[in-house]
């Protein structure tokens, strides 16, 4: 539901990969965008219509995606989808973080494009600035980029592991992203992404930024 640049961007990447799209928008001169190639239907209405959903096919769905610029359109068609057609994977796209962060803990997964553009550029421009960059629906694991203190640097990753409580999920060196083992070590300069449960994140800051402990 949406056609304007991320749902045109969407719809159009679909449509490539050999999938069977359909676009609700309410604006039919929408579709233009799409281009004369774009294979998929177009469907003019309101996108939680029920009969317009019908009309795009939501009964055959294997996923939806609520990408218009009303926070209240996109969450209401979402619960439609999966409440009344038992859409499974869905998705809505929600421009205030707080509206956000409350779909997600009621396990509607939400995009808000805003706060996670800023938090990609607060990495970049204050150091040791740590932000979460997934959280599962419930809110109780959360994959984040946490700052490691130097004292770390020469140990292996197992040990941090070991010691904070945490799983690092990958790491970027030198701009690459890596997967550890358990022989990997601690570079300085390294960005780590770890897997933590919010209940040790604490502990977890703590261990991470203080260094190994004393044997």
């Amino acid at each position: 539901m949406g056609c304007g640049r991320v749902g045109t961007q969407l719809a159009r990447t679909l449509d490539s990969a050999g999938h069977s799209v359909a676009v609700i928008d309410q604006d039919p001169k929408a579709f233009a965008s799409l281009g004369s190639d774009f294979a998929g239907q177009t469907v003019t209405g309101i996108g939680f219509d029920r009969d317009r959903l019908r009309e795009a096919g939501i009964e055959r769905a294997d996923a939806f995606a609520a990408v218009s610029s009303g926070d209240n359109s996109n969450i209401l068609a979402a619960r439609v989808a999966r409440e009344t057609f038992g859409v499974d994977t869905v998705v809505a796209r929600i421009y205030d973080p707080r509206r956000a962060e409350v779909y997600q803990r009621l396990g509607i997964p939400t995009v808000a494009s805003v706060p996670w553009q800023t938090d990609q550029i607060l990495r970049r421009i204050l150091p040791g600035h740590d932000s979460d960059e997934w959280s599962d629906a419930s809110g109780r694991i959360t994959l984040a980029q946490l700052p490691v203190a130097t004292a770390w640097v020469g140990e292996r990753y197992s040990r941090l592991e070991r010691e904070s409580g945490v799983r690092v999920a990958f790491i970027n060196r030198l701009g690459e992203g890596m997967l550890i083992d358990a022989d990997t070590v601690v570079q300085d300069g390294d960005l780590v992404h770890v897997v933590l449960s919010e209940a040790r994140r604490d502990q977890a800051t703590t261990v991470l930024g203080h260094g190994p402990e004393a044997h």
